[in-house]
């Protein structure tokens, strides 16, 4: 007996439908018409199924704040950062907590069950840390949380940022983050990213952090993650967050950097919401977009994701956590309108940011965990193109999210004609 047999199911890499059956809460075969019995029996319809939505990067304890202490009226990431430093000080680990779990239930209905969080750890009551382990350990049966340790006001800068830093990381949060940019000068902000990954080399754990997100060209942080990351054998566990001064800096210095980076096996996550709504915002005309550069980073092999970074913040008033946006978003400012770049911004919100994330039995083969999302739509670019209603959400095989398919009647000359807005437009 199985648990549960999903029928007439598309795959993200086209072809036939196909069955999806599922036992103990993972896929057991993917092929058409797959007899037996099943507790339980739902029709794909010919939708779309594919692993669930992955967030790279976001900030749960800010998240649900907009409007305090007031609105960020110029939407700088500066004005952005000292909002929320005039709010962190009335800051509970209770309120912190019911927003944070307000959230995930958008995030799940749209089929995020995967999300890296930035904890801001300047404060030293830590109540980000105390509320979002909380939520992390409620919510463990239905979305993987991951929490950074991210010294918000400098590693450097805030000299209680180290104690902080450490204590978080000890009380069970398992990143490393930091904000080198941030720091007073070029060199503190060399030097804080070389102890930062000490930190994380020593403990085991991997690193990702806030990096050059700034419209200056001279912010070349990276660079030190990157050798930071070859000298102390940390290739492939370190992740570089925004990048957004590569988005102004000179063709010939790039061309040194990305291979140095992929030496490194340095992971990228750009957030195209927020990359486009803060950066170039001194700029007169022309006006730069401020996003990193996802096509090329791309195509010298490194694994880009994309992130929400934001909802409803002191830094982005907007946001619905939903991870069709952010790579709808990622495409255009892009320019990533071939098939095969349509695609990767579809993996930028999936498979790839589970690499980031080094999430365990993901994806659409037997032997993974049955966690599936369905789509009202066919394939992937149908997907981007129309962020269409999420039918079904599994996780481990169980529907923990459903919605009905989306119709609309139209009444054009008398005469009343019902159509689903998600079919083939060709």
């Amino acid at each position: 007996m199985l648990d549960l047999i999903l029928r007439n199911a598309r795959l993200p890499d086209g072809g036939d439908p196909v069955d999806v059956a599922v036992k103990d809460g993972r896929i057991a075969e993917l092929r058409p018409e797959i007899d037996g019995q099943a507790a339980e029996t739902l029709d794909a319809g010919g939708h779309l199924v594919t692993p669930p939505f992955v967030d790279s990067h976001f900030h749960m304890d800010s998240t649900l704040t907009y409007g305090r202490p007031r609105v960020n009226e110029s939407g700088t990431l500066l004005e952005g950062i000292a909002l929320w430093a005039e709010l962190k000080p009335d800051l509970t680990a209770e309120a912190i907590k019911a927003r944070a779990l307000r959230l995930c239930r958008l995030s799940i209905a749209r089929g995020t069950l995967a999300v890296r969080s930035h904890v801001d750890v300047s404060d030293g009551r830590l109540p980000a840390v105390e509320a979002l382990l909380e939520v992390k350990r409620e919510l463990a049966p239905h979305l993987d949380l991951q929490l950074v340790a991210f010294p918000q006001d400098g590693f450097l800068r805030l000299p209680a940022a180290r104690a902080n830093l450490l204590r978080a990381l000890d009380l069970g949060v398992g990143v490393v983050g930091g904000i080198p940019h941030f720091e007073r000068t070029l060199a503190e902000g060399a030097e804080s990213v070389r102890q930062l990954c000490e930190i994380a080399a020593e403990r085991g754990l991997p690193v990702d952090m806030h990096c050059d997100e700034t419209d200056d060209p001279n912010s070349r942080h990276v660079e030190s993650l990157a050798c930071a990351a070859r000298r102390l054998g940390l290739e492939g566990r370190v992740t570089g967050s925004h990048l957004t001064s590569m988005h102004s800096m000179d063709d010939a210095y790039v061309a040194k950097l990305i291979p140095l980076m992929a030496e490194a096996e340095l992971k990228v996550v750009a957030n195209p919401l927020i990359n486009i709504t803060l950066q170039g915002r001194h700029d007169g005309y022309p006006k730069r977009r401020g996003m990193t550069r996802v096509k090329e980073l791309a195509a010298a092999g490194l694994d880009v994701a994309f992130g929400h970074d934001c909802v409803m913040d002191p830094w982005y008033g907007l946001g619905s956590h939903d991870m069709l946006e952010v790579a709808h978003m990622g495409l255009h400012v892009g320019q990533m309108t071939g098939r095969a770049e349509m695609r990767t911004c579809f993996d930028a919100v999936t498979t790839t940011g589970a690499r980031v994330l080094g999430l365990e039995g993901y994806g659409l083969a037997p032997g993974r965990r049955a966690d599936l999302v369905v789509l009202q739509c066919r394939d992937p670019i149908e997907a981007l193109r129309l962020r269409p209603p999420r039918l079904f959400v599994l996780r481990a095989g169980k529907v923990i999210a459903r919605c009905a398919p989306q119709r609309v009647e139209l009444s054009l000359g008398g005469e009343t004609e019902s159509f689903d807005p998600c079919a083939p437009a060709v």
